[in-house]
């Protein structure tokens, strides 16, 4: 099996996308079809991945929208099976932002890796290398980092100056210097802050950058491609979730979704 960063910059060349398409479940905004589908979770994302797979570069379905259901989980593990079978070439990344000790860590890898089958997963940075170290040496797989976050109180603690720069800086010159020795490492920062981005491509070359914050958050895509794009025009997995997902509340909702893909993959593309 070919492993995540293969697996992503064939996609990006092959497809012609960066788009990421978020799986982010919520059944209070499903089609009235969905009402009494005990398997809803997985049957409305299934079909949003079909129609929109020829789109994406990678999908990430958001542990806690399926995790908050009772068997939501097992239907997560259906959701990524489905998309590998049916989409094998489109990775999937897990985003559960896990980071915890390093005994700990090897159970969440194996959670992701092995329960789920995810082809990536994201990770707090916050508790050091050993926390890490359990989802690094599974070397196929990817390892994507927090850095600089779309949310507002991502300032709190990632923009702390220590010695001399921003905390958000030592946490991206770390993971692409000490980190990365397998070449499996990405980086999350938010589209919400440009400027950061810029800073932090220069800092880690082609290392690819998970982007939450188009969209619902208000990223702008331009700033986003000027600021975060690799010197060959790649290097970036622009996440959207609601603009997609929730796209149309009617019959044709798979339709508006693949719709909203196509829209925001062009979009993207003009600005490279």
């Amino acid at each position: 099996m070919a492993n995540f960063i293969d697996k992503l910059r064939n996609r990006w060349r092959d497809a012609d996308t960066l788009l990421c398409v978020g799986l982010d479940p919520d059944p209070a905004k499903f089609p009235d079809a969905f009402v009494s589908d005990p398997d809803a979770l997985f049957h409305f994302c299934a079909r949003i991945a079909d129609a929109t797979a020829e789109f994406a570069c990678a999908f990430k379905p958001q542990i806690a929208y399926f995790a908050a259901h009772n068997d939501g989980e097992a239907q997560l593990q259906r959701l990524i099976a489905h998309i590998a079978g049916a989409h094998p070439d489109v990775p999937v990344i897990l985003d559960a932002k896990r980071g915890d000790i390093g005994s700990t860590a090897q159970q969440y890898a194996v959670e992701a890796f092995e329960r789920f089958g995810a082809d990536a997963v994201t990770l707090n940075p916050y508790m050091g290398f050993d926390s890490a170290q359990p989802f690094l040496q599974r070397n196929d797989r990817g390892c994507i980092f927090l850095c600089h976050t779309s949310n507002p109180g991502s300032r709190d603690f990632q923009e702390l100056m220590v010695d001399g720069e921003p905390l958000y800086l030592h946490v991206a010159r770390a993971i692409v210097s000490d980190w990365n020795t397998d070449g499996n490492c990405a980086l999350v920062v938010g589209a919400t802050f440009p400027e950061e981005l810029k800073v932090i491509r220069g800092i880690v070359g082609d290392m690819p950058l998970l982007i939450p914050g188009v969209g619902a958050q208000g990223g702008d895509v331009e700033a986003v491609v000027r600021n975060g794009r690799s010197a060959d025009g790649t290097g970036l997995m622009i996440n959207s979730s609601r603009g997609i997902l929730y796209a149309s509340s009617g019959a044709g909702y798979a339709e508006a979704a693949a719709d909203a893909a196509r829209g925001l993959r062009d979009a993207i593309n003009r600005f490279r």
